[in-house]
């Protein structure tokens, strides 16, 4: 499952995957590229046999503070 991502971590260690939101600075809220992102390395566990386990965490002093409002702006609903 080696991938490089721009704003998750995965770590895989005996049938056991770590996602980390890795936006400290920014509270790890979610922006559109963090959410493609989880949406790849979730994808990609799930058709994965030997993972068990999925932990999901942040990185820093938050979990997640939620939608990135900044990320936002041209959005339209």
């Amino acid at each position: 499952m080696p991938h490089a991502y721009q704003t998750i971590l995965v770590e895989k260690a005996e049938g056991v995957v770590t996602l980390t939101l890795n936006r400290p600075d920014a509270l790890n809220a979610l922006d559109l590229v963090m959410r493609e992102e989880l949406a790849e390395a979730l994808y990609t566990i799930r058709d994965d046999a030997e993972t068990r386990v999925v932990v999901l965490t942040g990185a820093g002093r938050a979990f997640c503070a939620g939608g990135d409002i900044k990320s936002m702006g041209g959005i339209r609903s």
